[in-house]
């Protein structure tokens, strides 16, 4: 490591016990950098498109993950270099804002980095990619703009929603069931959007799931589904028109808050205390029946005295419910959560048409189910399937769906899937290269190479001879003047896009261009990497 001298030729140190670090700088940085970014990439590129392959990952507690979705396989893998977790943020950053795209992103910005390396071979400097990639990024984004179409849907066709659901679900485990999962996904969207101002809080869509049954027993329920059942199996398990009472206090007695001691020393003081306790219970089921309420949603427990008695006085119960169930359950019904029995009001009772008690197979299992509410605004998508990986596949797989949904109605711009977008805005950057000057026009016609990633690994995962096909399509494109030629992965026979109809938002297509082309900036600025060495 160089020493630093300063004006009287003494050395001295710029970083603490720099001997045990070890530093990587200028082209070899850069070029360690672009492996790791690579090497993430590659192990992405194979979950791309419909024949992309699954990943199985397993926690250090033993939990087995089965997933292609990119987001979720490099949360779970353990990364530990820097530039490897700079592309986790990508894609995580891609899945929060889209929700779908995760894996494409990678891939994108690996093929990215893999151009800017040969480039940086060239002697050309790194700071100049970066504004060439830049330029070429501004290029395919206003021209993806250019290529798009609208997509016009109102709450009575729904089909151009489920089109391009199902092409989101067509990369998945769960794409025999494409077409049912994605009518749940946009209905279950449409049901809780506001159209008027083009907004979706996917917070009221709740996803559950019970293993069992097969995927086809999948619905929707216009209301909630608690993992909950009756109190007392001697309880109603269907009530029509409910009036529920959502209560935050417990069905016991009050304590004080202070320590406290009772001396019971007799008979009769502990016949004396335990009639008290009776009216406390006798006065808070009276409460509630005195408002009219039919059942009672309680957040906490309550104890066997208690529950004998809403048995004996008729008033159903359903104890520990969990605060983010009561709120969706609050907003549903159109009731009030009630912190203190004082304050329990009819105008404060929630209304539901039906609350029934599910019950599946041979097991115990029970769920409740509150239906035909007063605000339909909130919905629960239930999710059957042979085994727990199963269901948390699809679990993932119906949120990317309902993510795409939402991003229609924010935005109702598509572009047309099978790496056609990507094909059609590589033509467009390399025709654009010619116009600057400098050596970004090399880093320009490198993006147009990149974006050509895309559509090979798509080729590539389908079992078709990847060069071969992208440069078919590529020609095709050109010849045609046809933007909407991609890879015909599923091997329908007709490279069109718009008649296999596969479908990607447009607002996501540009995300990934954006967020890729700044990750790989901000790698190509880094020329020198300080790490401490390992003992």
């Amino acid at each position: 490591m160089a020493l630093a001298f300063d004006d009287f030729g003494r050395p001295f140190i710029i970083l603490r016990e720099q001997e045990s670090k070890s530093r990587l700088r200028g082209l070899d940085a850069h070029k360690a950098n672009v492996a790791a970014g690579k090497a993430v990439a590659r192990s992405l590129r194979t979950s791309l498109g419909p024949k992309g392959m699954d990943k199985i990952l397993q926690s250090p507690d033993g939990d087995v993950t089965i997933t292609n979705d990119g987001a979720t396989i490099l949360e779970q893998m353990d990364v530990d270099n820097q530039i490897a977790k700079l592309m986790v943020e990508l894609s995580r950053s891609q899945d929060y804002e889209i929700g779908d795209g995760t894996t494409g992103v990678v891939v994108l910005d690996g093929s990215l980095l893999e151009q800017a390396e040969k480039l940086l071979e060239r002697g050309i400097h790194p700071i100049r990619i970066a504004e060439g990639y830049e330029m070429a990024s501004k290029i395919a984004f206003d021209h993806l703009e250019h290529i798009s179409t609208r997509f016009e849907f109102t709450a009575a066709n729904i089909e151009p929603l489920v089109q391009t659901c199902m092409t989101t679900l067509s990369s998945k485990i769960v794409n025999r069931c494409k077409r049912m999962l994605a009518e749940i996904a946009v209905r279950a969207v449409l049901a809780v959007a506001d159209l008027e101002r083009k907004d979706v809080n996917l917070d009221l869509i709740k996803v559950e799931g019970k293993v069992g049954g097969k995927l086809e027993d999948t619905e929707l329920i216009y209301g909630i589904a608690v993992d909950k059942d009756m109190s007392h199996p001697q309880m109603p398990k269907r009530i029509e028109d409910a009036n529920i009472a959502i209560l935050t206090c417990p069905f016991e007695p009050p304590k004080p808050k202070t320590k406290h001691k009772v001396d019971i020393d007799t008979v009769e003081k502990f016949q004396t205390m335990r009639g008290q306790e009776q009216k406390y219970f006798d006065e808070m089921v009276q409460k509630c029946k005195d408002v009219g309420a039919t059942l009672v949603i309680c957040q906490w427990g309550f104890d066997d005295e208690a529950n004998h008695l809403l048995m004996q006085r008729n008033l159903p119960a359903v104890r520990w419910v969990g605060g983010v169930e009561l709120e969706l359950i609050a907003i549903a019904t159109g009731g009030r959560i009630v912190p203190r029995f004082q304050e329990l009001t009819p105008d404060k009772l929630g209304q539901a048409g039906l609350v029934r008690e599910k019950s599946f197979g041979t097991t115990k299992d029970r769920m409740l189910c509150i239906e035909r509410c007063a605000n339909a605004r909130a919905v629960t998508i239930f999710i059957r399937g042979g085994n727990k990986m199963m269901i948390e596949e699809a679990k993932r797989s119906i949120h990317d769906a309902l993510c795409v949904a939402r991003n229609l109605i924010r935005n109702n711009s598509i572009v047309y899937g099978g790496g056609s977008a990507e094909i059609s805005c590589s033509v467009a950057v390399e025709a654009a290269a010619d116009r600057y000057a400098g050596a970004e026009q090399y880093a320009i016609r490198s993006f147009a190479d990149a974006l050509d990633g895309i559509p090979l690994a798509l080729a590539e995962n389908s079992g078709l001879p990847p060069i071969d096909t992208l440069t078919a399509v590529k020609s095709q494109q050109i010849q045609e003047n046809n933007p909407y030629c991609g890879i015909d992965c599923n091997d329908v026979g007709t490279n069109d896009m718009r008649e296999q109809h596969v479908f990607e938002t447009l607002i996501g297509k540009q995300q990934q261009i954006l967020l890729a082309t700044q990750v790989v900036k901000m790698i190509l600025k880094i020329d020198d990497v300080i790490t401490p060495s390992e003992f």
